[in-house]
């Protein structure tokens, strides 16, 4: 007889006897709790409607002697048929099943049971590019006020006396709520959390009250993942909505969105509260609730800002240069501004160098401009190549390739940014992952056209000691698409390579 019980039972007993949960039925404990989740498939792609494809996942669990199940009703019959069989009989008897319609969205309440609510308020920051630099901005600007910071993103998650590397951009639901609850017992009182479009739409963010979020701009991304940029674009917007609009929780709506981006100005309407932030094209004191910038001057030493919100201006110096650098800073600024600092407090972003591999110079002994930045999508690669033209440089080389197993339709698009701003693409072998390097190359080709000079390399070695050899001192070189990255994934493994030591080692 299969004992079955309601989740908001389950709940109560996670929450006051602190029941470990589970959703790798390798890693159940003793009277834990185990929690089927359905496969991680492209948006809109159901899974098969098949009870045989979580039977091992179920009966591996069942040989821990879990305290209780959660899954799907289609399982229901699998483990009737267990409850008679010698192996799984007592364990079945001596566990509690939950039918779960929506497992990952009641993931999320469990953990939040077992791991607690409250503690740092978190920011979520969303969008195509620019996501990684906007945390980094905003942990600066909040510690300089005193504040307790933590960190969730591509590179790192990391707060006071912790740092560890990123395997995701934003972790599992599981493992993100034992993050937080561990900034919580640090004392943290801010947290700034990179939110991918995949972890919103695979409720890895379930459970999670968030008190600010922040849109830098949706371009064309994932497009293997989402079915078109309407789909792609509503998953984004989730962040921004309540759980009655088919959102997630915000506590006090503290929200700032780009502007100048027709997906922003969309989700800008939706949320009349929200304060818009853009560059240009807006006169007078932004009573309308936008936070307008201005760019005094940029080159190679950075770029100088005004900026103008809510009847107050102020000026803003960075090291940092181009538009989407100053776009970045003004998308921190606003959502600062929302969560009640004020202008005088972004002063400290004058001498903020920039995130790791975000459009980062490569000090070399050959004293030559070379630059590595994570741009992997074409509209990041044109605004890296867009700061670098407009910094004056004689010439500029880029070498970049793509990802393997990705949306293949963005390649040759990819290869057309390069063209337009490159005076020489060096093409080369980026994660091919399980492809062969030299067919995702062929699909990039096309859009290189019309590039002055293209060089194709495989070997993502020799391509960037090609591009030294190329470039002299009034030249800019970039290494695209790997940014922070300390490795190459070929065919299922890591193979250590970091563009950064690589061309400090071939810059001599």
């Amino acid at each position: 007889m299969i004992r079955q019980s309601s989740l908001e039972e389950l709940r109560a007993r996670v929450a006051g006897q602190k029941i470990p949960l589970a959703v790798h039925s390798g890693k159940v404990s003793p009277g834990g709790v185990f929690v089927l989740l359905p496969p991680a498939l492209p948006q809109g792609q159901d899974a098969p409607d098949r009870a045989e494809d979580g039977a091992n996942f179920l009966m591996e669990a069942l040989d821990a002697k879990p305290s209780a199940l959660v899954c799907p009703p289609r399982f229901l019959s699998l483990l009737e048929s267990l409850a008679s069989a010698p192996r799984f009989a007592a364990s079945v008897a001596a566990c509690d099943l939950v039918l779960s319609e929506d497992a990952r969205k009641d993931l999320g309440i469990l953990a939040r049971a077992l791991y607690g609510a409250g503690g740092p308020k978190i920011a979520g920051v969303t969008g195509t590019n620019g996501k990684t630099t906007t945390t980094y901005m905003l942990e600066k600007v909040f510690q300089a006020k005193g504040c307790k910071t933590g960190v969730i993103g591509t590179i790192s998650r990391r707060w006071p006396g912790y740092e560890e590397e990123s395997s995701l951009t934003t972790p599992g639901c599981l493992e993100l709520h034992s993050l937080l609850a561990r900034m919580r017992e640090a004392g943290v009182d801010h947290a700034f959390m990179e939110v991918s479009s995949h972890a919103i739409d695979q409720q890895r963010i379930a459970g999670i009250d968030f008190s600010a979020a922040l849109l830098t701009n949706i371009t064309r991304d994932h497009l293997d993942y989402h079915p078109d940029m309407e789909h792609y674009f509503r998953t984004k917007a989730a962040l921004f909505q309540t759980p009655e609009q088919g959102g997630v929780p915000l506590a006090d709506k503290a929200c700032a969105i780009n502007a100048e981006d027709p997906y922003g100005q969309r989700l800008l309407k939706m949320l009349p509260g929200a304060i818009g932030f853009g560059l240009g094209g807006r006169d007078g004191d932004a009573e309308d609730g936008t936070l307008c910038g201005r760019i005094l001057s940029m080159g190679r030493e950075g770029l100088r800002l005004s900026v103008r919100f809510a009847g107050q201006s102020w000026e803003l110096a960075s090291p940092l240069t181009g538009t989407f650098n100053a776009m970045n800073l003004l998308g921190a600024q606003a959502l600062g501004l929302a969560l009640g600092l004020k202008p005088e407090d972004f002063a400290v972003l004058s001498d903020f160098a920039g995130a790791p591999g975000r459009l980062e110079r490569v000090p070399n002994r050959a004293g030559l401009n070379i630059f590595v930045d994570y741009a992997h999508t074409p509209d990041a690669l044109s605004k890296a190549l867009s700061a670098l033209r407009a910094a004056g440089f004689a010439r500029v080389v880029t070498v970049f390739g793509c990802g393997g197993n990705r949306d293949r339709s963005k390649r040759p698009l990819m290869g057309a940014a390069v063209a337009e701003l490159s005076d020489v693409a060096v093409l080369t072998s980026d994660n091919p992952r399980d492809e062969d390097p030299l067919a995702i190359m062929s699909d990039v080709l096309p859009g290189l056209a019309k590039c002055p000079r293209v060089i194709s390399e495989p070997d993502r070695r020799a391509a960037l000691a090609l591009a030294v050899r190329l470039v002299d001192k009034e030249d800019a070189l970039l290494a695209a698409g790997k940014g922070h990255e300390s490795y190459q994934l070929i065919r299922g493994v890591k193979h250590p390579f970091q563009d950064r030591a690589v061309l400090q080692e071939l810059a001599q």
